[in-house]
């Protein structure tokens, strides 16, 4: 890229020439405003040196004010540089309100002009690499979009996409699935990509949070049960397996699964049989198995809370997938999309006021896309004006979430009694508000609860 000199004094023009030159940096020079349009058009220009008069005895800098705003007007990141020995200051500053980056006054000192002009010509240059690399993302993710359903997923990072480009390339085999992430990350909507793009996406696709069923009723959720195989058992019931023939079993919160639970299922992982509970009659299923969690499986199967064969068996392909606080392009993008789809019927949807927007980037979402949602639903029910402000999100809770939240992905540990107590309380006893808070499903946090003996008190209504 090319320094553009703008300057009607030939020799103001020629001595700043052989400075940059001297430095290893090309010029370009023009003394008329319709000359530097021009170059501007046809030139790779990475910064403009602009005076500030061009006509003889003028010295009020208007023709350097309307240069300057033709020139911003063709190219509105074009770093300019000031320079002028009469123009008053005031004028000055004001063009660099208007987005000039530094003025220097004739004469000028070559040391800092030229440290300045290097920074500002490798700042343009990264920035067109970035603007490079975001038009090859874009028309990579639009691609991919066209070949394939993404169920309406909204994204726009690099790590998002490579997941969801491997999500796609792998959708047709019948491999198992294992999908990684923290809470609400998006690992369902992921698992709906899969079966979508699939070969068995006209066939059932059946969803089960397997780590919310005790093991009582997991034989019959899962393999179904005859007439009479429990207590009021009266007719025969298909489980889930049986449901999914021929199609996808999503398996949500797997490294939440009891062992018992573990044993029964890699049974019939292995051989594509079972029987429903209370019948010797073994049926033949043909179901492709994709799971979820946010446990730390390497660090259960250590443990011995979750059984090393059966990671191996749902883990033929795993897709992890990114947190929100990873993606922090995508925040707003999601935003105004779940703004759109909480519009009332008749009525335009909110606005995000610039201010609401700024406390999203600013949020780190210990809950992810999820908690996103959540906050952009509350946020299109109170606001008063049409236009969300940063009050209508409710983010002030937000710290004692984050811990919890890292205490429960990171450690692998239900939290302590004290923690649950006090995001029940806080949610009024609405166990699905704490567990929002919390970071967990809530048949998750009904575990915990019973596990730590936390009983809700139940006042009759007055």
């Amino acid at each position: 890229m090319k320094v553009l000199i703008v300057d009607d004094q030939r020799a103001i023009c020629t001595a700043l020439e052989l400075l940059f030159e001297h430095h290893g940096i090309e010029t370009l020079v023009a003394s008329r405003p319709a000359e530097v349009l021009d170059l501007i058009a046809r030139e790779d220009i990475g910064v403009v040196v602009q005076d500030m008069n061009f006509t003889a005895n003028q010295t009020s800098g208007e023709e350097g004010v309307a240069l300057f705003r033709a020139m911003r007007a063709l190219d509105g990141e074009l770093p300019v540089l000031l320079m002028t020995a009469w123009t008053s200051l005031e004028t000055v500053v004001a063009l660099i309100k208007e987005g000039a980056v530094d003025y220097y006054a004739k004469p000028w000192d070559d040391h800092k002009l030229i440290t300045t002009v290097r920074n500002l010509l490798q700042l343009r240059e990264l920035a067109r690499e970035n603007t490079r690399l975001r038009a090859r993302s874009r028309h990579a993710r639009q691609s991919l979009a066209v070949r394939h359903d993404l169920c309406g997923l909204v994204y726009s990072s690099e790590a998002m996409h490579a997941v969801v480009e491997l999500a796609v390339n792998v959708a047709p085999s019948d491999a198992p699935i294992l999908i990684t992430g923290p809470n609400g990350a998006g690992k369902e909507k992921l698992a709906e990509i899969v079966q979508a793009n699939s070969r068995r996406r006209d066939k059932p696709f059946v969803k089960v949070d397997a780590g919310g069923l005790p093991d009582e009723l997991l034989e019959a959720e899962l393999f179904g049960a005859e007439p009479g195989a429990y207590t009021g058992a009266t007719k025969s019931r298909i489980g889930r397996f049986e449901a999914a023939h021929g199609g996808t079993l999503f398996l949500d919160e797997i490294g939440n699964l009891s062992i018992v639970g573990q044993q029964k299922l890699l049974r019939v992982l292995q051989t594509g049989e079972l029987e429903r509970l209370g019948s010797s009659t073994t049926r033949k299923v043909d179901v492709r198995i994709i799971s979820a969690t946010n446990v730390n499986l390497a660090r259960a199967i250590a443990t011995g809370a979750f059984r090393e064969d059966l990671y191996f068996r749902l883990n033929v392909i795993e897709l992890r997938v990114p947190p929100l606080a990873d993606r922090p392009d995508e925040i707003i993008a999601l935003a105004e999309r779940f703004v759109a789809g909480f519009a009332t019927d008749g009525k335009a949807p909110a606005i995000l006021s610039p201010a609401a927007r700024d406390a999203l980037l600013a949020h780190e979402w210990p809950g992810n896309v999820r908690e996103l949602q959540n906050r952009i639903q509350r946020a299109t029910l109170v606001c008063a004006s049409g236009t969300i402000e940063p009050g209508d999100l409710g983010l002030g809770t937000t710290p004692a979430a984050r811990s919890v939240v890292a205490q429960v992905e990171n450690t692998n540990v239900d939290p302590e009694h004290a923690v649950i107590s006090d995001a029940l309380i806080r949610a009024g006893g609405v166990v699905s508000k704490a567990a929002a808070e919390l970071g967990v499903s809530r048949q998750a946090l009904y575990r915990r609860m019973e596990r730590l003996d936390i009983v809700l008190e139940r006042r009759p209504k007055s």
